[in-house]
């Protein structure tokens, strides 16, 4: 396990909701944080059919760019009765002409599980994948995922992608309807973001 011995960290994301969420587990460690987007990068297309291997794509793109070390996220929503879909495929499914429209892809997933009689509870997962990779090649891998089950109509404004109907286990809320820090503490990224500060991150707290 290499250790992150650096003050500054490229975040592989132009995604606005990750960057509000990862910035605000990173802020405790002491690492100014800049993002691709800020640094006027192009998103690397993503080719690869695994959170893991997306997630290294962005990730050592940014490194290489940058001449720093990079943290990327890769993540989704697994639906069981849709056979993992759309899984790495999640933000595609909610793609348009104008941009991404996750109302449209959250009623497409309920959709095509009406379509099958899919029985409830509908059983879901969102797997997040971080990759911290350095200019010299060097990578670590470290994932998390949180349990849970799709409901309808969608509910709450506070989150993003999927949240509005996906109901963690033992809550009734789902994560667009509940408090952020409460949502931070036991989702996918936190569950993987905990597993990266015991590794790359161990001993800056």
């Amino acid at each position: 396990m290499r250790l992150f011995d650096g003050d500054k960290l490229v975040l592989a994301s132009h995604n606005a909701g990750k960057l509000r969420e990862i910035g605000a587990l990173l802020a405790p460690f002491g690492v100014e944080v800049i993002s691709a987007g800020d640094l006027g990068f192009d998103e690397p297309e993503e080719t690869e059919d695994t959170f893991a291997g997306n997630a290294r794509i962005k990730a050592h793109y940014a490194a290489q760019k940058s001449g720093l070390p990079a943290l990327s996220d890769d993540s989704g929503i697994m639906v069981d009765a849709l056979d993992g879909a759309p899984g790495v495929y999640t933000a595609d499914w909610a793609e348009t002409a104008n941009g991404r429209d996750f109302p449209m892809a959250m009623e497409k997933v309920w959709n095509l599980l009406d379509a099958k009689n899919a029985p409830s509870p509908r059983v879901a997962r969102f797997c997040c994948t971080f990759c911290l990779a350095w200019p010299d090649g060097h990578d670590e891998v470290f994932e998390g995922t949180v349990e849970g089950h799709l409901e309808w109509p969608m509910r709450g404004d506070l989150g993003f992608g999927f949240d509005p109907i996906f109901v963690p286990n033992g809550e009734t809320q789902t994560f667009a309807e509940m408090d952020p820090s409460k949502k931070h503490a036991m989702s996918h990224r936190s569950d993987a973001f905990s597993k990266f500060v015991k590794g790359p991150f161990s001993g800056r707290a």
